[in-house]
């Protein structure tokens, strides 16, 4: 069972998941019921006005443009089972002065699954520097949080005339209980909550990712499982393809200024691999926030904005 919180530890909610489903599995062999698997009550998938198609690499992502077309370039990377709506109200506080792109991931969101299931991390880099030639991006700061921040590092490594500099939000990166360049067993109970996020598992599971219970709304929980729908198998393939080998070599080579933001409360990833990504890394500088969780621009996206506005100030215009 460490294993399984190690490799969803980075990849978000889904490791609550195995507990809260164990727990209903023996309440209702008690009470020799059904579990329950009650839908949400989610309004229907459909595009907001400002969503946009494009065909990239074998595969039609959605992802949302917003701010000055002058403004430099932020490309924001969402984590694991997520969508690009994580980042709407860091998106809100950034799009004054920035260009700010986000996508949905492959197998994720309203992109869905891949054709060619390229969830490996070493892949889903690859196919954001397709992104980025694909929409004519030059040279974004690259913004990620958990899984894309795994996924922002490692293209900066394999491709860095492509990324200006690095924001990773609770970035995963080192190994940690067990899991290493190996993938681990997947528990039926997260093979089933990745298929069929019903309300009592996915309300479960978003309390492992926020510190602040207020931030569970129900349009969260409403959004969050209409997103999921349809990606359940993607979802699955993901983490039989994800290992976490020794990244000390790769992050040494990255050149890139990089601001690393972690929650001190945050219960997917720990916390104390924030220092060691950073000490990692050339040009890295690390700051921690009391009392938040794994998804920070959620919590605090006002606080997170300023820290990043103030970071991309400071750069020389060179970097």
């Amino acid at each position: 069972m460490r294993i399984v919180f190690a490799i969803l530890g980075l990849l978000g909610f889904a490791v609550a998941a195995v507990f809260v489903w164990t727990g209903l599995q023996q309440r209702t062999q008690n009470a020799g019921a059904a579990p329950d698997q009650t839908e949400l009550v989610l309004p229907p998938a459909q595009d907001e006005p400002a969503d946009l198609y494009a065909d990239v690499a074998g595969a039609r992502i959605r992802y949302r443009v917003s701010g000055p077309e002058d403004g430099p370039t932020l490309l924001l990377l969402h984590g694991f089972t997520f969508s690009l709506e994580s980042w709407d109200a860091l998106a809100d506080r950034l799009d004054e002065r920035y260009r700010v792109v986000r996508y949905d991931l492959l197998g994720h969101g309203l992109t869905g699954p891949d054709p060619q299931e390229r969830y490996a991390p070493g892949d889903r880099a690859s196919f954001a520097g397709e992104v980025i030639r694909a929409l004519a991006l030059e040279q974004p700061v690259v913004i990620g949080n958990s899984l894309g921040g795994l996924i922002a590092w490692r293209l900066a490594a394999a491709e860095p005339e492509l990324v200006r500099s690095l924001v990773l939000i609770a970035p995963g990166a080192f190994p940690f209980n067990g899991v290493t360049e190996e993938p681990a067993p997947i528990p039926p109970g997260v093979a089933f909550f990745l298929r069929s996020p019903s309300e009592p598992l996915l309300r479960a599971s978003l309390a492992s990712v926020y510190a602040d219970p207020a931030v569970i709304t129900e349009q969260k929980l409403a959004l969050v499982g209409e997103r999921m729908k349809g990606n359940g198998d993607a979802f699955i393939r993901s983490l039989e393809l994800f290992t976490l080998p020794d990244p000390s070599d790769t992050l040494s080579v990255i050149e890139q200024p990089t601001l690393i933001i972690w929650g001190e409360e945050d219960r997917i990833i720990p916390p104390m691999h924030g220092p060691l990504v950073a000490d990692a890394m050339p040009k890295a500088r690390l700051i921690t926030y009391q009392g938040i969780g794994h998804v920070p621009q959620e919590e605090v996206p006002g606080r997170v904005a300023g820290d990043i506005e103030a970071f991309l100030e400071g750069l020389e215009p060179s970097e």
